[in-house]
């Protein structure tokens, strides 16, 4: 299909968008809007920043020959840093489709899914869910703890609320790497070459942890020896055959090991049935906020968005300010 047809089809796509729709771009993970179409240009704005940017035809026919000329999809962490919209618009178009599991832009025989996000009406009238994480319920119950307690002076606190607050923080934690680890290792596959993806609150980046493990003694010994390196210079001693040593002798402990012994707290048990209730009537206190003041909460959580947003975003690429 030649590329005039193509674009003609996008643009009439584009005019059938909803006002308000959000797109968002696959590498960085920025939100934007699409504010102007133009025969020869897109101008599109990114949410929460005082940034446009103008998306031109001649860079789009660019793309659409690279995609065509690709029996598997384009590659998307080969655009260049500020063409991360292309592939983003190009997907509203019925038979190109984002691919972000691979990491490629494909076009399709078929229609295909688009990288549009709700609209903010849908988003403001969709019904609130509750995720089935541990995670979700110990830090619901923590900051519930959090705000009935003054823990600005953890001196003057009560032991048993110490004792409570130890226990949340601890399995929030817990469960927090857990869901870290499941969050990381979705995120591994959609992370290309080391290029930073930015989100509202921050950024990530793929990198390599290189681990060594010592080859059996004998070949790094012998190694060792062929290079001109007296063994003797890397023998130590092995903790785990002192350990088997201590016991078929009257050595005590102390006779090869230096003891520093340190005190710490360690949670020895949860109450899930008094965690169950508490949180049981949190959740039907929030299911029963509504009125001014449920709008009030939801106007402050929106502000703090954005404050943050504004101390974790960057601007990367061309910008067009209007």
């Amino acid at each position: 299909m030649p590329f005039s047809v193509s674009w003609r089809t996008l643009l009439d796509e584009l005019d059938g968008v909803p006002d308000g729709a959000t797109l968002v771009t696959p590498l960085s993970r920025n939100r934007f809007r699409i504010t102007d179409v133009q025969e020869h240009r897109i101008i599109i704005s990114f949410e929460n920043k005082d940034q446009k940017q103008s998306l031109q035809r001649d860079q789009f026919e660019t793309l659409y020959r690279r995609i065509s000329n690709t029996s598997n999809g384009f590659e998307l962490d080969r655009l260049p840093p500020d063409a991360d919209p292309y592939p983003a618009v190009w997907s509203l178009h019925p038979r190109f489709e984002i691919n972000e599991d691979a990491g490629v832009i494909i076009e399709r025989e078929e229609s295909t899914s688009t990288q549009l996000l709700e609209t903010e009406t849908e988003l403001e009238t969709e019904d609130r869910t509750e995720p089935d994480l541990d995670v979700y319920a110990d830090a619901l119950l923590l900051v519930d703890a959090l705000e009935r307690h003054d823990v600005a002076t953890l001196e003057d606190m009560e032991t048993d609320t110490l004792v409570n607050l130890y226990t949340l923080l601890s399995d929030v934690q817990r469960n927090a790497n857990s869901f870290r680890k499941d969050v990381a290792d979705v995120l591994l596959n959609r992370l290309h070459h080391d290029r930073p993806v930015s989100g509202p609150f921050g950024s990530v980046q793929r990198t390599t942890r290189r681990n060594r493990t010592l080859k059996d003694d004998a070949e790094v010994l012998a190694a060792l020896e062929d290079a001109g390196i007296d063994p003797e210079r890397v023998m130590s001693v092995d903790r785990d055959k002192v350990d088997d040593a201590l016991e078929v002798t009257e050595l005590a402990e102390s006779d090869v090991y230096e003891i520093d012994e340190s005190e710490y707290v360690r949670k020895a048990e949860v109450d899930d049935e008094v965690k169950e209730t508490r949180l049981q009537g949190l959740k039907e206190q929030l299911a029963a906020t509504e009125g001014e003041e449920a709008q009030e909460l939801r106007q402050e959580i929106v502000d703090l968005e954005d404050r943050i947003d504004e101390l974790t975003s960057f601007r990367t690429g061309a910008e067009v300010h209007e």
